[in-house]
């Protein structure tokens, strides 16, 4: 192994029981690391996250309770373990997979992709779930840095995995689920493997997963994550914050390929003995309203665009089960907050996060909402977190000054073999490249990503507050905001508005807009220019992807 990293106690380190270095010898330089923050954590030195969270979920009286639902099959977590274990040992009996080999998992929220998951993990291999939209050239990015040797692949998934195989021989065998009937298929080949596996020895800082971030700044990195990374983030926000128990039942949109996602629709679930639900396909809002009010769900993880959508849904047919919803992955406008509170009667948990930290590390907290000068806070920093706002030099600013946010934790940033690390990474203290404000009671206000920010004739503007005015316009669907180079102003504001049906994307809607901006927040921060489109560039977790505006201009929308 490397020298560990002098912000990582000896005490926390055990020998590595990784066989394959890959990953291992590819982490950055020990002076890159992040400092972490692992005191009072209940982590021993040798674990393996699987065994923590499933193995043992008999000792705490889980084993009978329900795991994983979908329409077709609830399994209890006694189910689980046992087609975990016999996956586990037909990757490794039957296709060798040795401790350390990293494992393409292609395929979308189900219970084949979870049971999948854990057994790549539990295995001692190094998961590197993907999104199921990316095609063979995406794919083909991933192997090339990942290297894996073996594949796992929803059946439908198949043909696009196929071209990127063909292309990239290092990834030797693709075994497939979800084809009932088929004696290849995953779990009919488990099935004839015996029920019991001893789960891989792993040190709490071997490798469990490769989290490849979402694009919205451009060419992904490959995030590393620890067995020690994953069970520090459980006793952290779920923990601290959401308090998830076993009589709670989960849904949520995003892909178990996306940490979010990963988090909140697997691993926290299985920490608090609770269970989730997949759907069949993929959810529409409609779609995962009804979801909620038939299988009686508590819990809801989605993205801030998905909860605008699904509000007029959930004020129609109602959703009295559901006691908190969690949203994440992009800035989520007051707008959005105040029409889900308005449909449902939730106040909805806020939170930031990054794939580098795993998850969520400031959130709102006990349904308290704080609005101000600089908008609607996000919350305050999650127990086990420091954060912080800072100049370009790393020196803490001044609490109303707007600045860079730096944050310490027992999870931090790993990039492999990524210059990137240097970006991060700075003094140990992880930067995710957001602009924030924090007030005098410790409330992290967001303002924009950092290379976001917009600064125009001396004043700083954050896209997402004007964003969040635009969307209470009965006209607009959907909004970004960006600045661009201005010879007199330096940059000015523009936003890119999809309109609802009916509305017509004219000259005198421009001004209609940029009148309603003006009434609602200081009129120099108002839109000077408003191009219509028809649909905004997002990710397939939903965020936006600024950088694409500020490409090569697409036609106006007629």
């Amino acid at each position: 192994m490397r020298a560990p990293t002098p912000h990582t106690p000896e005490a926390a380190l055990a020998p590595s029981a990784q066989t394959d270095r890959f990953v291992h010898d590819r982490l950055p330089p020990p002076e890159q690391w992040p400092r972490l923050l692992l005191d009072g954590l209940d982590l021993p030195a040798r674990c393996n996250l699987v065994e923590e969270l499933l193995d043992r979920a008999a000792e705490r009286g889980w084993a009978q309770r329900p795991l994983l639902r979908s329409a077709q099959a609830t399994f209890s977590y006694a189910e689980v373990r046992e087609r975990v274990d016999r996956i586990a040992q037909l990757l490794t009996r039957v296709h060798g997979l040795l401790p350390g080999q990293r494992v393409l998992l292609r395929g979308g929220n189900s219970i084949g992709m979870a049971l999948a998951w854990l057994a790549v993990v539990k295995a001692g291999g190094v998961a590197v779930a993907t999104m199921p939209l990316l095609r063979a050239t995406e794919l083909g990015d991933i192997i090339d840095k990942s290297r894996p040797r073996l594949a796992i692949c929803d059946a439908r998934l198949l043909d696009e995995l196929r071209q990127a195989q063909a292309l990239h021989p290092v990834l030797e065998q693709v075994l497939h689920f979800g084809a009932a009937g088929d004696a290849a298929d995953l779990g009919a080949q488990a099935a004839t493997q015996p029920a019991h596996f001893e789960p891989c020895p792993t040190a709490a800082t071997d490798i469990a997963l490769l989290a490849f971030t979402s694009g919205t700044t451009g060419k992904p990195k490959a995030a590393i994550h620890s067995h020690r990374d994953v069970l520090a983030a459980c006793q952290a926000w779920p923990r601290q914050v959401l308090r998830a128990s076993p009589d709670d039942i989960v849904v949520g949109s995003p892909p178990l390929a996306f940490t979010f996602g990963l988090g909140g629709l697997l691993i926290f679930p299985m920490a608090a003995g609770a269970s989730v639900y997949f759907p069949d396909a993929g959810y529409t809002p409609e779609g995962l309203v009804r979801t909620i009010r038939e299988i009686g769900a508590t819990l809801c993880y989605t993205a801030p665009t998905f909860y605008r959508l699904m509000a007029p849904f959930a004020k129609a047919l109602g959703v009295p089960s559901l006691r908190a919803c969690i949203s994440a992955g992009e800035a989520l406008p007051d707008a959005t907050r105040r029409l889900w509170a308005e449909a449902t009667g939730i106040e909805m948990s806020d939170g930031i996060g990054a794939t580098e930290m795993f998850h969520i590390f400031i959130a709102t907290q006990d349904g308290e909402v704080r609005r101000g000068p600089h908008g609607t806070a996000i919350g305050r920093v999650v127990p086990g977190y420091q954060a912080k706002v800072v100049d370009d030099a790393g020196r803490e600013l001044p609490r109303g000054q707007v600045g860079k946010l730096a944050v310490i934790g027992p999870t931090g940033c790993r990039y492999l073999d990524d210059e990137r690390q240097r970006n991060y990474v700075k003094d140990g203290w992880n930067y995710p490249g957001d602009a924030f404000v924090q007030d005098e009671d410790g409330y992290f206000f967001y303002q924009a990503r950092d290379d976001d920010m917009i600064i125009t004739a001396g004043y700083n503007v954050g896209g997402p507050e004007v964003e969040d005015v635009l969307l209470r316009h009965p006209a607009v669907a959907e909004c970004a905001v960006i600045g661009i180079p201005d010879a007199e102003r330096g940059m000015v504001v523009k936003a890119f508005c999809v309109l609802k049906p009916g509305h017509e994307g004219d000259a005198a809607m421009v001004r209609a807009l940029q009148e309603h901006v003006k009434a609602g927040i200081a009129p120099y921060k108002y839109p000077r220019q408003i191009e219509f489109r028809a649909s905004l560039p997002r990710t397939e977790t939903g965020k936006l992807q600024r950088f694409k505006l500020k490409e090569t201009p697409e036609k106006p929308k007629p």
